[in-house]
């Protein structure tokens, strides 16, 4: 499975920007895909996952109301709406891919994905 995301870039805050990460290879067992970031200094940190079999989402507190995930079934392709950007949001954003059985409550969970893709870089600053 190979995972390449794109779509970061330089955006003034309160601007918005889209991510997209697409999935190749052996994908037949994806169950869920998700979306992580690090900042500098930071751990990483889950920001939001979709599982495909219920097309059930989840995010963290900190992004909820502000990104937005989708995912193109006909593509493998996930998605990651981000508006209303803030400095703080900053980072080197991942995305992952879980073939397993990843359940709602652990699926900002790293330890639950177990392809990742390079990371694509969102700056947020005036």
């Amino acid at each position: 499975v190979q995972l390449q995301a794109s779509g970061g870039g330089l955006v003034q805050p309160g601007g918005s920007l889209r991510l997209s990460c697409a999935a190749s290879g052996s994908t037949f067992r994806l169950n869920a895909m998700g979306w992580y970031r690090q900042a500098p200094g930071n751990e990483r940190e889950g920001i939001s996952a979709f599982r495909t079999w219920d097309a059930v989402s989840n995010y963290a507190d900190f992004v909820r109301g502000r990104f937005t995930i989708a995912k193109d079934n006909a593509e493998n392709t996930v998605y990651l709406q981000m508006d209303s950007l803030r400095p703080e949001d900053t980072g080197l954003y991942y995305c992952a891919l879980d073939v397993g059985h990843v359940t709602y409550t652990r699926m900002l969970d790293a330890d639950e994905y177990q392809f990742w893709g390079q990371g694509t870089l969102v700056t947020v600053s005036s």
